[in-house]
């Protein structure tokens, strides 16, 4: 818990201040920014170079901030820096705005922080900033759980912050300072505040060479380190030229986009006329984040991915009722199941901000209408208009689009890779391949265990009555508050179908599921008349984990979203531009491992470890 003693933020958990009472920023700048000697390194890179920062105790956030502008002014523009942490009690908003406010000299970063902050998840959280330069990767979990989860050798420096060892000796154990060796690289660095003769015991026991300097204010001493152990990750990281994206739905744009802010020149392929013209093209779609109590992989995924769009569209779409709306979504706990689910789910701590549990008079005066069930409150949750998505993440300099366009053959080059249909060939360095069930088409894909699902919504006259609908409604179907006179409700889910045909049928079985489950809704809508219909195709695969990552050399892919695409397109672009460039994922080890599609096309494999940059010494 967070208090503040004499205008300091102070933790009463383990009784000890989070910085010097004497002034906060000279310490984070003496102990680890000096301490790694990161103005002279971050002077040294050069363009397309990234540097990785590890760091145990996110705390205020005040050494990821020094670090950032640290970077910004001693950095090539071209350069990238990634910084990773570790945070078991996050603070809340009101209390890192007042910390963060002590610091006036950085408070424009801190305010970028802040917007990110709002959208953080329990689990790993990936933000950007300074136009992609800089990458925040915040697992918000204990230390003991997040350090495995890091690729080996992808640390440069390390900021090793957490409370006093004597008050927080978990923070310090040898089996988490043996993790801190095994995600550095020969000539990493640490600094740490503390010259306590167990942790540099403990850290030359993992490998480190540590030594003892002068410290800061009242402390005499801290330590610094190198890590000297040999490691095969040396040298530069080389980032690629350019690369094809197939495919101009919401995973296309999203990978072409996250390719084109790391420097990469990008040619996005889309056989339509249009981007968006498939399955990421209806009027609007819907922020829904569906996880069980448990916790599994693909939850934990579904939560990271949440978080992850949430920041991605404050970014490229701002929330303005045209193309974006949050309005909150209610997930209503309208089935014994749903109500199972959400009831295992009530006995778990959540951040408010992320969700609440709700009863049903609760429900109904966020909905605006009489709510039957209470549920799931998600305030952050809306809807967008997912063509408008995909728009805004195609309008970068670095992205040329190449519109009715239908690749027929993938094939490696000496350079690369090159995509071919009937009036074009194209070459790049690099490939990535988004067309959903039609990947299948291609020849590298067509082991892969794609599946189309066909899924219709409709659009509903509304009402006087139903206008009052304040939130997004979803049970085994949703439905979205009216804009310019109509809703939107769906959708239904056929397999194996590819037709886009609109169904007088399924429309009677998204108003049947508003019917069941949203009876105020029903009535409210009176006489209900479909206004119009779209169906479109999803692709699905078994056990409902898309397939990301690399396929073969230099040829990646991002398919099989499902229903989850508004939420999974992006942090899969993340993973995606990660691999291709050598830098640090956005999701833990074994979420990667789970996404991959080696597995799933029965080849062995494991995901690309980023190489690391020799701590640019």
């Amino acid at each position: 818990m967070l208090e503040w003693k004499d205008g300091q933020p102070f933790s009463s958990r383990f009784g000890d201040v989070y910085f010097s009472t004497e002034s906060g920023l000279e310490e984070t700048r003496h102990v680890f920014l000096q301490g790694n000697e990161l103005a002279r390194r971050f002077a040294a890179m050069q363009d397309g170079d990234s540097f990785c920062i590890g760091e145990t105790g996110f705390g205020t956030g005040l050494n990821f901030l020094c670090a950032w502008q640290l970077f910004e002014q001693t950095a090539p523009p071209a350069a990238s820096l990634d910084f990773f942490s570790t945070e078991s009690f996050p603070i809340d908003d009101v209390d890192l705005r007042a910390a963060l406010a002590l610091w006036p000299e950085l408070a424009a970063l801190a305010e970028a922080l802040l917007a990110s902050w709002k959208r953080r998840v329990p689990g790993w959280n990936r933000w950007h900033f300074a136009d992609g330069r800089v990458r925040l990767t915040l697992a918000i979990e204990d230390v003991e759980l997040a350090l495995p989860q890091l690729q080996p050798c992808s640390v440069d420096a390390w900021f090793l912050d957490g409370f006093s060892p004597a008050k927080n000796p978990e923070m310090w154990s040898e089996a988490v300072l043996a993790e801190v060796a095994r995600a550095s690289h020969e000539g990493t660095t640490l600094a740490i505040y503390t010259s306590a003769g167990w942790v540099r015991r403990s850290l030359q026991t993992a490998g480190f060479e540590v030594k003892r300097v002068p410290g800061y204010g009242r402390k005499w001493e801290m330590t610094c380190g190198q890590f000297f152990a040999p490691s095969p990750a040396s040298g530069r990281r080389v980032m690629p030229r350019s690369a094809l994206v197939v495919g101009g739905g919401l995973a296309g744009c999203a990978v072409a986009n996250a390719l084109a802010q790391r420097g990469i020149q990008v040619t996005l392929i889309e056989s339509a006329a249009q981007l968006a013209s498939a399955a990421s093209g209806n009027p609007r779609g819907i922020l829904h984040a569906r996880f069980g109590a448990g916790m599994n992989i693909l939850h934990r995924f579904v939560l990271a991915a949440y978080g992850h769009a949430l920041a991605l569209l404050d970014a490229v779409l701002p929330v303005d009722g045209v193309q974006r709306a949050e309005c909150g979504l209610l997930q209503l706990a309208a089935t014994d199941s749903e109500a199972k689910r959400i009831g295992k789910l009530a006995t778990q701590e959540w951040p408010p901000h992320l969700l609440q549990v709700v009863d049903a008079e609760h429900a109904s005066a966020l909905a605006g209408l009489a709510m039957s069930h209470g549920g799931l409150w998600f305030p952050a949750g809306g809807w967008v208009v997912p063509p408008a998505v995909c728009a805004r993440l195609a309008q970068h300099p670095k992205i040329t689009l190449r519109l009715g366009s239908e690749v027929t053959t993938l094939q490696r080059t000496a350079n690369g890779w090159r995509a071919s249909g009937e009036d074009f060939s194209i070459e790049a360095e690099q490939a990535v391949v988004c067309s959903a069930h039609q990947s299948k088409e291609l020849a590298q894909f067509a082991a892969l265990p794609l599946q189309p699902v066909r899924g219709q919504i409709s659009v509903l006259p509304s009402t006087e009555a139903s206008g009052k609908l304040n939130t997004v409604l979803c049970a085994e179907g949703y439905c979205a508050p009216a804009v310019d006179g109509e809703h939107v409700a769906g959708a239904t889910s056929a397999f194996d179908d590819d037709a886009t045909d609109v169904r007088v049928a399924d429309h009677a079985e998204n108003i049947a599921r508003l019917s069941a489950h949203m009876p105020a809704l029903y009535q409210a809508l009176g006489d209900i008349q479909p206004a119009s219909g779209r169906a479109g195709v999803r692709c699905s695969s078994p056990g409902a984990m898309p397939l990301v990552g690399e396929v073969e050399l230099g040829l990646y892919c991002s398919l099989a979203h499902g229903t989850r695409g508004l939420l999974t397109a992006g942090i899969a672009a993340e993973i995606i531009a990660a691999q291709m460039c050598r830098k640090l994922p956005p999701l833990p080890a074994d979420i990667l491992d789970a996404l991959s599609p080696l597995p799933r096309m029965g080849r062995s494999g494991s995901v690309v470890t980023p190489a690391s940059n020799g701590g640019q010494q």
